[in-house]
């Protein structure tokens, strides 16, 4: 193996590894400025935002009528 091939391959790990972090320290830096701008200007420029309603399924506490529903149901599958 030759040596020049070695320190070759070690400087394009080197510089591909630094490239590749600086590039993700630049990123966080920018999503960090993002952030606080977006921030910002949702403080200037609030948005509307809707009150949903649900209504609340009535659940029946009829057990029996429960329990007849399953079995004519079983008794019109076997039909």
């Amino acid at each position: 193996m030759n040596i020049e091939t070695l320190e070759n391959g070690l400087a394009l790990l080197v510089i591909g590894m630094g490239m590749v972090l600086s590039f993700l320290c630049l990123l966080i830096f920018c999503m960090n400025i993002m952030s606080k701008a977006v921030a910002y200007l949702n403080k200037l420029f609030p948005e509307a935002v809707e009150e949903v309603k649900s209504t609340a399924k009535k659940v029946s506490s009829n057990i029996d009528e429960a329990v007849a529903v399953a079995i004519a149901a079983i008794m019109a599958k076997r039909s």
